[in-house]
């Protein structure tokens, strides 16, 4: 049997991390078993679905890199099958009309409330004569369809959870065609599903309480049942369930904060499932050889930011230097825009000089857990300004003499072409110099840091100087020598 699962979202929003988990683990399944994975946009909500929102879940599961096989497909153009599979349950006997108003139904459901019953519907347009009911839906009066719910435990195995079991008499017969002749969401999703020849439904725990009525519609209508599995829900640190204020976000904000897709699927995968193992870090190739759904665990996963961002870091680490190239110039770009400026006044060459971008990516690629922090990183290397950090200032310039001193020996003695010859030159007239001047080398490399890059962290120093270059180097070099005789003059 070829495996053939389905992501069926609503357009009544934007793909969250939820959604997008749920997606992950149908499309792994698919990709492990090589079966098919198809998407269903379920937009029979007319009132709620925007185009904009199916839009950015296209959107979103391309980013991910979530192929579907099939579709995407609309819901809404199966409705008129919807009907049809309604009225053949009608015709059948295993459904009935219902005659009761949403007012009458409204007023029992009161009734029970104020007696401390809970309110389940009582079958009674069920146990109408045919011919009544025949003869009042003849003369125009509006009815629901109901299915007949047996006295019977429902049970299933459950990919996840193993035996599941719903109580004779825990379901009443429930509605499958309102009064208007649409179709409610549990006939829609069988009618679809059994057409399309889903033989596996991966969904959240969320739908457990559907999954009863669903396998009587499919016994009903004839149809082989798929095997369900119901992946738990993912919670905030809280232990509540998962929300904006845990920062959970829509799939696409966590693109535009910067985060790789590689390292938001290595994120989701591990939401909920494990290796069974010690590893955390997957390529996707990694995580299809990998991936079981036996091992998705059955209890719910937390959220956790911390780790997303470990994770992202991890991926950005591991990518080449020219796959993050085109990001870290958008960014800055971006930025550049937003000042009223071009990228070339703002960061001269960076967009010219692909093969040095490249060589200060790989130099500053060890630290940053976001594309945008990357780019911070990258920054100073080709700012035409640079921004003294006040912190750092304060830390390694709080002998502005002695600094403004060092910094001059230091460019002294870099001026010549030979001292960029390579790292291990760099570090011998640097240390040199400290040698020279009988103090420690942090005496000398702190300020230089400083002025170099305008931080009080970096890569290592003599990798900076040579991905600066001689001619930055002696500039901004000198450039911090006038601004502390400057803070001297005036302090």
């Amino acid at each position: 049997m070829t495996v053939r699962v389905r992501f069926a979202p609503s357009p009544t929003g934007f793909l969250h991390v939820g959604g997008a988990r749920t997606a992950l683990f149908n499309w792994l399944y698919a990709r492990r078993a090589g079966g098919t994975f198809l998407l269903r946009v379920e937009d029979t909500d007319r009132a709620r679905s925007r185009p904009e929102h199916t839009q950015a879940i296209l959107d979103g599961l391309a980013w991910l890199g979530l192929d579907a096989d099939e579709g995407p497909v609309f819901q809404a153009d199966g409705v008129e099958r919807h009907r049809r599979d309604a009225l053949k349950l009608l015709d059948q006997g295993a459904a009935y009309r219902c005659f009761c108003t949403a007012e009458e139904l409204a007023a029992r459901r009161e009734e029970a409330k104020r007696a401390g019953a809970g309110y389940g519907y009582d079958g009674r347009c069920g146990r109408l004569d045919a011919a009544v009911s025949d003869a009042r839906a003849a003369a125009g009066e509006p009815f629901a369809v109901r299915v007949r719910a047996p006295e019977e435990a429902i049970e299933w195995e459950d990919m996840i959870h193993g035996t599941m079991s719903f109580p004779a008499g825990s379901i009443d017969d429930f509605i499958i065609l309102r009064s208007d002749g649409t179709p409610v969401y549990n006939l829609a999703v069988v009618s679809d599903d059994a057409e399309a020849g889903m033989n596996h439904v991966i969904r959240g725990d969320d739908h457990l309480s559907n999954t009863p009525k669903q396998i009587l519609l499919y016994r009903a209508l004839g149809r082989p049942l798929p095997a369900f599995g119901h992946v738990p829900l993912i919670l905030g640190s809280d232990g509540k369930r998962l929300s904006k204020r845990h920062g959970a976000m829509s799939v696409l904000a966590y693109r535009d904060e910067g985060y790789l897709p590689a390292g938001m699927v290595n994120f989701l995968a591990l939401l909920g499932w494990s290796p069974g193992d010690d590893r955390e870090v997957f390529d996707v190739g990694g995580l299809i050889e990998a991936f079981s759904i036996g091992r998705v665990l059955k209890k719910s996963a937390v959220f956790d930011l911390e780790k997303l961002g470990w994770l992202n870091g991890r991926h950005i680490a591991d990518a080449p230097a020219v796959e993050l190239a085109g990001a870290v110039v958008e960014i800055l770009g971006r930025e550049a825009r937003e000042e009223g400026r071009d990228l070339s006044e703002t960061h001269p060459g960076l967009d010219s000089s692909p093969e040095r971008l490249a060589r200060i990516i790989d130099l500053v690629k060890g630290r940053p857990r976001t594309l945008s922090a990357l780019a911070r990183q990258v920054s100073p290397f080709f700012a035409a300004t640079i921004r003294y950090d006040e912190d750092a200032v304060k830390r390694f310039w709080k002998r502005p003499e002695e600094a403004a001193f060092h910094l001059r020996r230091l460019a002294e003695r870099l001026a010549g072409e030979a001292a960029f010859r390579d790292v291990q030159t760099l570090e011998s007239e640097v240390r040199g110099l400290a040698a020279e001047l009988e103090v420690g080398a942090g005496r000398v490399i702190n300020p230089l840091r400083v002025a170099l890059m305008g931080q009080g962290v970096s890569p290592g120093i003599f990798e900076v100087l040579e991905a600066m270059g001689r001619e930055r180097t002696l500039a901004r070099v000198l450039a911090a020598a006038r601004a502390l005789d400057a803070w001297i003059a005036t302090a």
